[in-house]
């Protein structure tokens, strides 16, 4: 599988994210796609080769590691990764739609012609800002990416009893004669992978929040600085209204007035 088309395809997100988000693809990349590629898969190969049973019957040995092992590790991991990024591809797509529309709209306000290599490189380069529809792609996708996270940490932790991988391991499935172990090669170092792909996994999930968080309170702010704008409007309208209100009572009484003093004039 070639990551680097995945880093290419998110990396288009990246400068549309928050800061949090950059943060999250550095982690993504760093601590677990480089640590799975370079150090995990060598550390797994030898999974089934040296897993070894004291007992020569035939079919016994692949049963039992069939039994203990129903995923790999490696293979788990990948999918998780793939689950958790489809998200932000999702973001990508929302954005090329977005600048697809905004390209059209130049396109008509200059009247057919055809725009420049640097109106188009200017629009390309353009960070869309995270309002509207984009911030509802954009929450749904941080929704999404916890969802993932959290049920292949917890189908981890159910089908390997844990994140901790034992020494020994009993074994009493059919077609073995009896109850016999079965001896995992290198459990220590496969337990520190473990735990260190769950605990990057982990810093994931909580950059996750903290973004998902901040993004809903500049939702909230935005909502509420709108709707004071809005007040101060029909405060200033109603003001208005006001003196309108008082400029017509002091015309009518004004010319109310005017009638008596002629008068006076013309007695005198």
């Amino acid at each position: 599988m070639s990551w680097s088309v995945l880093y290419a395809q998110l990396g288009g997100v990246n400068k549309h994210s928050t800061s949090l988000g950059k943060i999250w693809l550095s982690v993504l990349f760093i601590f677990r796609i480089t640590i799975l590629v370079l150090a995990a898969e060598s550390v797994w190969g030898d999974e089934q080769s040296d897993f070894t049973c004291n007992t020569q019957q035939p079919g016994c040995k692949n049963v039992c590691y069939d039994h203990f092992f129903p995923v790999s590790h490696i293979r788990l991991w990948c999918l998780q990764l793939i689950f958790v990024s489809t998200p932000a591809l999702l973001v990508a797509m929302h954005v090329a739609y977005r600048k697809r529309g905004d390209k059209r709209t130049m396109l008509a306000s200059n009247g057919g012609v055809k725009s420049t290599d640097l109106e188009l490189e200017t629009l390309k380069r353009r960070r869309l800002p995270i309002t509207g529809p984009l911030w509802w792609t954009y929450t749904c996708s941080l929704f999404f990416r916890l969802l993932f996270e959290g049920g292949f940490m917890y189908a981890l932790y159910y089908v390997y009893d844990g994140f901790k991988m034992p020494r020994l391991v009993k074994c009493e499935q059919w077609p073995c004669p009896n109850k016999v172990d079965c001896f995992i090669s290198r459990p220590t170092e496969k337990t520190i992978f473990t735990i260190f792909m769950v605990s990057s996994s982990a810093i994931c999930m909580v950059l996750n929040v903290a973004e998902l968080s901040y993004l809903v309170a500049k939702a909230l702010l935005r909502c509420s600085n709108r709707a004071e704008r809005r007040k101060l409007t029909y405060v200033n309208r109603d003001g208005e209204a006001a003196r309108d209100r008082a400029l017509l009572e002091n015309k009518r009484n004004e010319l109310m007035m005017a009638p008596c003093t002629d008068s006076g004039n013309k007695t005198a």
